[in-house]
């Protein structure tokens, strides 16, 4: 699927719905949350190790002192499960976002900024193209998402039971 621009539609192109989609698509952020499942908890898993081996262990000693080696592990899985939490929830409200624009039957623009904003009624035709990309391509990414969150937080909270377990 190639950038499209609706001849008969007011809005401007970057704004138009499926093109914000093909965008969002293709930037890397957004992009890995559409992957096959295995190559998903793949990324998952290494986003996971990339922050366990740089940035949580760099927090976990730099801002707090612990000095047992199991609690600074601990620690450091707890700060690495933030962070993947946070990162995960902009990807599941960028593609909220996106969803919302797609399902919608008025889509608000803005012609050249902020005060001159406008509403378009879609026409049948791309309603229907819209919602269909929306149920079919994007609804199973945010199923995807939500579910990763709900596992980091229910692994959160086991981690955070060991982390008060070696107090």
């Amino acid at each position: 699927m190639s950038i499209i621009s609706k001849s008969n539609c007011p809005v401007p192109f970057d704004q138009q719905p499926l093109n914000e989609y093909l965008e969002l698509k293709k930037s890397w952020l957004f992009s890995w949350s559409s992957y096959k499942i295995n190559k998903y908890i793949i990324t998952i898993f290494c986003i996971f190790l990339f922050l366990f081996l740089f940035i949580g262990f760099l927090i976990s000693y730099t801002f707090f002192n612990v000095f047992s080696i199991w609690k600074l592990c601990i620690l450091n899985f707890l700060i690495c499960d933030v962070i993947l939490f946070f990162v995960l929830m902009r990807v599941y409200l960028g593609w909220s976002y996106l969803i919302k624009r797609l399902m919608s039957a008025i889509i608000f623009y803005e012609e050249s900024g902020w005060y001159d904003g406008q509403n378009w009624i879609k026409t049948s035709e791309y309603l229907i193209q819209d919602r269909l990309i929306g149920i079919y391509q994007i609804m199973p990414l945010i199923s995807r998402i939500k579910c990763t969150c709900l596992v980091i937080l229910f692994i959160f909270i086991i981690e955070y039971s060991f982390f008060i377990f070696f107090e």
